[in-house]
């Protein structure tokens, strides 16, 4: 990460580790959440392990936070980890042993690492990938430096978005939420990547026209009515009319109430919408977990890694900007 937190603590070391191949056997995998019959990850990781030539399996489970731990502890040995969706990227934090930087900044882990420490025992390791998932497929869409940032949410993709706000260069973000007390825990966070943050309530007016939108809110959030309280005002009106990127983080169903709202505001103004669904995010995400479960470090590349992302890129219906096919 670009810019350190200056407060972080994490008890994740980096090695050098010997990267799986196909002689190493079958391994098991999977998506935890609720719900997750809507989750796209088992396409993508399938699409990425064929395309290694591994004779792994990825599968999706229905996991509350209630019932995760016990879930983690009665995975068998062939288990190599898992992709944790909303409502257990908090949840998680209790049973791993370390966490990456990004994991321990932001408080939120959406992959878990089945390894082994010096003498074999198995060890739990936290990283989170949606801040570069977010990086990544914000610049393959052709968006790579901004100044400031709107987003609506304020939970643990919230906390991934502001994050990536700063690694792209954005010096102030406003995140609009319905209840601003309960997001005030994302104004130390910024802080601590170097960002200004205001927290505000869905219809307050902002004034300023931010370089780029990030909705992550849920996509079955996107009653008509909410998505007027929330895209609305001169800042939304300004952004479409100037073509400004939304990145949805939802993707199912789609396009989502605020996509809609979205695209609406962008017709008043004779423009087409700029809109970014949530798989590109999902896509560009997924390739690090697949980085994590091969080689135990999402900054390590895979072999033929462009050919991967191709693959996984086709599994979804999106091309290498990550718009629909």
């Amino acid at each position: 990460m670009s810019r350190r937190c200056r407060n972080c603590r994490t008890g994740a070391t980096r090695a050098r580790r010997t990267m799986l191949t196909a002689s190493d056997g079958p391994r098991e995998l999977a998506v935890l959440g609720s719900p997750i019959a809507h989750s796209k990850s088992p396409e993508l990781h399938q699409a990425a392990y064929r395309a290694l030539g591994l004779p792994w399996d990825y599968a999706r489970a229905e996991i509350t936070p209630e019932t995760l731990a016990a879930y983690v502890a009665s995975r068998p040995d062939v288990w190599r980890g898992l992709s944790l969706t909303m409502p257990l990227k908090q949840s998680v934090l209790p049973l791993v042993a370390s966490l990456d930087e990004t994991a321990a900044l932001t408080g939120a882990a959406n992959t878990i690492l089945f390894d082994t420490d010096a003498v074999g025992r198995l060890v739990l390791r936290g990283f989170n990938t949606d801040v570069p998932g977010i990086v990544r497929a914000l610049a393959a869409a052709g968006t790579e430096r901004i100044r400031s940032a709107l987003i609506w949410g304020g939970g643990a993709t919230a906390a991934s978005a502001l994050v990536a706000a700063a690694e792209l260069g954005a010096a102030d973000v406003t995140v609009q939420v319905r209840e601003p007390a309960r997001a005030d825990h994302l104004i130390p966070l910024g802080n601590s990547v170097g960002l200004r943050v205001t927290v505000a309530r869905f219809g307050d007016e902002v004034t300023a026209r931010p370089d780029l939108v990030v909705s992550t809110l849920p996509g079955h959030v996107g009653a008509d009515d909410l998505a007027r309280r929330v895209v609305q005002g001169r800042a939304a009106a300004r952004a479409t009319a100037d073509g400004i990127l939304l990145l949805d983080v939802a993707y199912d169903p789609w396009p989502t109430a605020i996509v809609t709202r979205w695209a609406a505001l962008a017709a008043a103004s004779g423009r087409r919408a700029n809109v970014l669904s949530g798989l590109a995010m999902l896509v560009h995400q997924a390739l690090l977990q697949v980085r994590i479960f091969v080689a135990g470090d999402p900054e390590r590349e895979l072999p033929a890694e462009q050919t991967v992302l191709s693959a996984m890129l086709d599994a979804v219906g999106l091309d290498a900007a990550g718009r629909p096919v």
